[in-house]
């Protein structure tokens, strides 16, 4: 049956154009699926056809389990509303109200029973023989993330499988010996992203397990030869921290989802030598703006006005990008349009050009006012990330009678504390920072907080 031309090819039949005996696969844990097999065979007991053109609730506790479902489901359901793991119960009903939700797939019993929904179909991993009863009609899927917000309900950015694959042309880990490994979820953007070039891309994708923890995923990612690894910078500094770190020997190291400073380029460059640090902008709403690949913090000025797909331009200091890799709108929040008139996104993300180049100073929402001057968090973390004795700093305001707030920092060392380093991070503020954005105190913990999305939890 003939595809009509206004309707995309869905993902199994992109996996369709691959060759026979295609040895891809996707791992999770003990769970290993070929590739292949998604072509013929069925994760939904031969039940999808029952789902065809429903907005479809994807919750399921195993990244496995539900990147079987996206795959045999796209182009067949209507709407896909990727169901994060970490979703807390009292905004599933509205996500499943505002959502439209009229079937749940799952892997766990009662991972639902709050929620009044006509059909439920679970999924298995082990993937049965029969494919079950094909639709008569392809359409194009909606595809629903819910953003990784600290306070409130999530928002529900809509996706088409285009704009979502729209950044894998020419990208990095393309070809046949490539395996992937990331310690994103596959239910965010970042964790879709890496799933999206293992199937498209000739590679293979190894997935960690619900609650696994970074030493034995690391060591599951060594012992199937990762050959591309992606991560949050803060992943990666709890990757350094990690005994198992030597586990993997990749040839590629990429940095997403927050600022990527020097300090953490450097760090990786210096104990994965043989790899290519790569660190890449990207937004649930904003999809991939760019990917930098030169080994330096920021991004080159010359790609703001640049012609091409993707346009990015700087409106008093705010990043903002147009491209067909942006989501489509927000579900169910008219009032908040997703871009402005001209088409482009306002990210949020605060930039500073110094000479030829872009610098991140740090989210527009995220600034600590002190005496009516601002700071950007993430501007003094990377001057502090700078002391080659610290792994990893978070900053937060301190309440003050005289100037509302100062600044105050969380240190995470390498090794043991000793009292000359206050004096010398504060020199390293003192020498690159003005007066009201040195930190007022420095603590040294032995850990920091990370946000279930894999970035440095700030609360406000």
């Amino acid at each position: 049956m003939s595809t009509p031309p206004n309707i995309r090819s869905p993902l199994r039949e992109r996996l369709d154009n691959a060759p026979d005996g295609d040895p891809r696969w996707l791992r999770e844990g003990a769970a290993r699926v070929r590739l292949g097999d998604l072509r013929t065979r069925t994760s939904l007991g031969g039940r999808a056809s029952a789902l065809a053109g429903r907005s479809v609730l994807v919750a399921t506790r195993s990244q496995l389990a539900a990147a079987l479902a996206l795959v045999e489901l796209d182009g067949v359901a209507a709407r896909l509303i990727l169901c994060t793991p970490d979703l807390p119960p009292a905004h599933l009903r509205g996500i499943a109200e505002r959502g439209g939700v009229d079937a749940v797939v799952s892997d766990r019993d009662g991972e639902t029973d709050g929620l009044t929904i006509p059909l439920r179909i679970p999924i298995d991993s082990a993937l049965a023989s029969a494919r079950g009863e094909a639709c008569a009609q392809r359409r194009d899927t909606e595809w629903v993330l819910l953003t990784s917000g600290t306070t409130g309900a999530p928002k529900m950015v809509v996706h088409s499988v285009a704009s979502l694959t729209a950044p894998i042309g020419g990208a990095l880990g393309q070809g046949e010996g490539v395996v992937w490994g990331t310690f994103y979820d596959i239910r965010r953007y970042g964790g879709l992203q890496i799933l999206f070039r293992a199937l498209l891309g000739r590679g293979s994708l190894v997935l960690s397990s619900p609650g696994e923890p970074i030493a034995q995923h690391l060591a599951r990612l060594g012992a199937e030869g990762a050959t591309h690894v992606s991560g949050t910078p803060s992943h990666w500094r709890r990757v350094l921290m990690c005994a198992n770190a030597r586990a993997i020997a990749p040839s590629y190291v990429r940095l997403s989802g927050e600022i990527a400073d020097q300090a953490v380029l450097n760090a990786l460059h210096a104990f994965y030598p043989r790899a290519r640090i790569g660190h890449a902008f990207a937004s649930t709403e904003a999809g991939v703006a760019f990917e930098v690949n030169d080994g330096l913090e920021g991004f080159p000025a010359a790609i703001v006005g640049a012609h091409g797909d993707v346009q990015i331009s700087v409106d008093e200091g705010s990043l903002r990008i147009r491209s067909t890799r942006a989501a489509a709108r927000y579900l169910d929040d008219a009032h908040h349009p997703l871009s402005t008139d001209d088409g482009f996104t306002d990210t949020g993300d605060i930039v500073e050009r110094r000479g030829e180049r872009y610098y991140f100073l740090g989210r527009r929402s995220g600034v600590i006012n002190v005496g009516g001057l601002k700071v950007y968090p993430e501007e003094v973390e990377a001057a502090i990330n700078r002391h080659p004795a610290v792994r990893m700093s978070r900053v937060r305001p301190r309440k003050s009678s005289i100037t509302g707030a100062l600044v105050a920092a969380d240190v995470v060392l390498k090794g043991t504390v000793d009292p000359i380093f206050t004096r010398e991070i504060l020199k390293i503020c003192r020498d690159s920072l003005p007066p009201h954005k040195i930190p007022a105190t420095i603590r040294f913990v032995p850990a920091l907080e990370m946000a279930a999305a894999g970035k440095l939890a700030r609360h406000a």
